[in-house]
């Protein structure tokens, strides 16, 4: 009899113990299952997270073209022996660039003389290429890709003889018109489509060389001209990092 209430009693205990077990297995699987969803969900944060902040909107991308740095090129001829020469209007417009907004051209980079600041809240870099003119995009190449900048990042300033002195006249595109530098230039990008700034520096006379008068100096009735035409094309680049190259053309071509 007793042997039969110690089976009794141990099948009950062996069956509290198994509803015991049960309950405690079922909370388990609900604890487990209730870490896993909000597991699921940290990671889903995390991920929208990580997606929102390498992910740029239409006005970001807007916002980081423009202000990507401007580089400002002025062509000519390095050393003492072309200082003042038509050919280099280019260099005596980024002068007046500089002097204007207090940049120092001091640094020796890119094959070119170069400085860094701001004009009208656009941080900017002028450029006077050290190549000699004709060799003039293998300062600028570089630069474009040192800088990772687009074709409307760069701007370029170049004298031009079919123009009077003085006189501006600003393109988006077009060919070299003659002009061996910017030949070397549109070369080594690969392409037509940038912004320039021509300068005047007077047509040629007759029966002189093309390369002796580019390579001669200003007479000094032109000088005034000259200076006011490098002023008004550092203005017009003014104009267009402010508000547009078509703005700019607007009011200096």
């Amino acid at each position: 009899m007793q042997e039969k209430l110690k089976q009794q009693t141990a099948n009950v205990t062996k069956q509290k113990n198994k509803k015991n077990n049960n309950f405690i297995s079922g909370i388990d699987k609900l604890t487990s299952k209730k870490e896993k969803d909000i597991n699921k969900q940290k990671q889903l944060k995390l991920q929208n997270q990580e997606e929102k902040s390498t992910k740029e909107t239409s006005e970001e991308i807007k916002s980081r073209k423009e202000h990507r740095m401007k580089v400002i090129v002025g062509l000519g001829n390095p050393t003492d022996q072309y200082k003042g020469t038509r050919h280099n209007v280019g260099y005596m417009a980024i002068d007046r660039i500089a002097e204007a907004n207090r940049i120092n051209i001091n640094q020796h980079k890119f094959k070119a003389m170069v400085g860094s600041g701001i004009i009208g809240g656009s941080k900017v870099l002028l450029v006077k290429p050290l190549t000699y003119m004709n060799l003039s995009g293998e300062s600028i190449r570089p630069i474009m890709d040192f800088y990772k900048l687009d074709l409307s990042d760069i701007l370029v300033i170049y004298d031009d003889i079919s123009l009077e002195p003085g006189m501006l006249r600003l393109r988006t595109k077009g060919s070299a018109g003659g002009h061996n530098g910017m030949k070397n230039i549109i070369s080594h990008l690969g392409t037509q489509e940038f912004v320039r700034v021509r300068v005047g520096i007077g047509k040629k006379p007759d029966r002189m060389d093309l390369a002796d008068y580019v390579l001669s100096r200003f007479g000094k009735d032109e000088l005034p001209e000259i200076k006011a035409g490098c002023d008004n094309a550092g203005d017009a680049i003014a104009l267009i990092l402010k508000d547009s190259a078509a703005a700019a053309m607007n009011k200096y071509n």
